[in-house]
């Protein structure tokens, strides 16, 4: 006898019911089609006429800011902050539509290079386009991350963010009391005194510190000037002043000068369409994203890249990554 075929429809039912018998209750299953083109795409996330076209970018920066992959137990995820963020500014420079930019700005900071490559880039994307920059502070916007925002031509905060913590933090890891106890030695053979400073297998020195020292305030420096560039209201020793490592919630920091109003998102997206001009104009407020990744609004972020299974993701503290010396832009009072 030959098998008897069952009609689609009919499979279609058969599943449904064994899935109920099963305790599952209503199951559905999404084939979906990867594109194996993984291009920055564009998402209109809030659209305020049918017949806008007009745009404002709308640039999240999430997380710790690095030059790097992040790092987790099961390996690397995510992307290179760096590398997405000057794409994005890539593609909002290429669009004639797009006529101002809101930097969505959620991070403690990071590593000092990566914040001021990424600080560079919207200074360039400023320079090269004249298109105007808003700075919107969410959650936390500290060190680095505020460092970023003074590259925009206005600083938004929320009443609740986070911002401030101006200054440089190095991390320099220590094991050379467990060694001993361990009974573990470190033969270092090497070219000269300091060749080996901050290695996390012998005590630091006065002479290694003082090294540091210097890296430190030179660092320091540079980041009380990106300040000065931004804060043209604020004279250089007030800066200082305000530059202790402190953290400021957003009324406080607009009542000293570090940020210019307390709004929210869609104030800061009002102020992108004033600077310009497009105040009495319908646009579309659009992201960048990879495909697939869905946002349906403004505070959307993107999900995990497609295909990543992540039982497990501990993302690991640079410090434990690395052994080397971290010099950073970062807000970490639990470090």
């Amino acid at each position: 006898m030959r098998p008897r075929r069952v009609a689609p429809r009919r499979l279609r039912v058969a599943v449904a019911l064994l899935a109920t018998a099963a305790g599952c209750g209503p199951t559905s299953f999404v084939i979906t089609p990867v594109p194996t083109e993984q291009a920055l795409r564009e998402q209109v996330v809030l659209r305020e006429s049918p017949l806008a076209t007009r745009k404002i970018a709308l640039v999240d920066v999430d997380g710790v800011l690095r030059n790097a992959r992040a790092t987790s137990l099961l390996g690397t995820s995510g992307e290179n902050p760096v590398s997405v963020f000057s794409e994005k500014l890539a593609a909002a420079a290429a669009d004639p539509d797009v006529r101002a930019v809101v930097v969505r700005i959620n991070s403690p900071g990071g590593t000092v290079t990566a914040s001021d490559l990424m600080y560079q880039e919207l200074v360039r994307f400023r320079q090269h386009t004249g298109k105007p920059v808003i700075a919107a502070l969410l959650d936390v916007a500290a060190s680095g991350g505020y460092y970023l925002a003074c590259a925009a031509d206005r600083i938004y905060a929320q009443p609740t963010t986070v911002t401030g913590s101006i200054g440089v933090l190095l991390l320099a890891p220590e094991f050379a009391g467990t060694m001993q106890k361990l009974g573990i030695g470190m033969n270092v053979i090497k070219s000269g005194p300091l060749k080996d400073a901050g290695s996390p297998f012998r005590t630091m020195s006065d002479e290694d510190r003082a090294v540091f020292e210097r890296l430190i305030a030179g660092m320091h420096a540079r980041f009380l000037e990106v300040v000065g560039r931004s804060r043209t209201g604020l004279p250089p020793e007030r800066i200082r002043e305000l530059a202790d490592g402190r953290v400021y919630l957003g009324p406080d920091a607009q009542a000293v000068g570090l940020v210019d109003e307390v709004g929210t998102l869609p104030d800061a997206i009002a102020a992108a369409k004033r600077a310009a001009g497009l105040e009495r104009t319908p646009v579309r407020v659009v992201q960048y994203a990879r495909p697939l990744a869905w946002r349906p609004n403004i505070y959307a972020e993107a999900p995990p890249a497609p295909g990543t299974v992540n039982v497990v993701n501990v993302e690991l503290p640079d410090w434990l990554a690395s052994p080397a010396p971290q010099l950073l832009y970062l807000w970490a009072p639990g470090w």
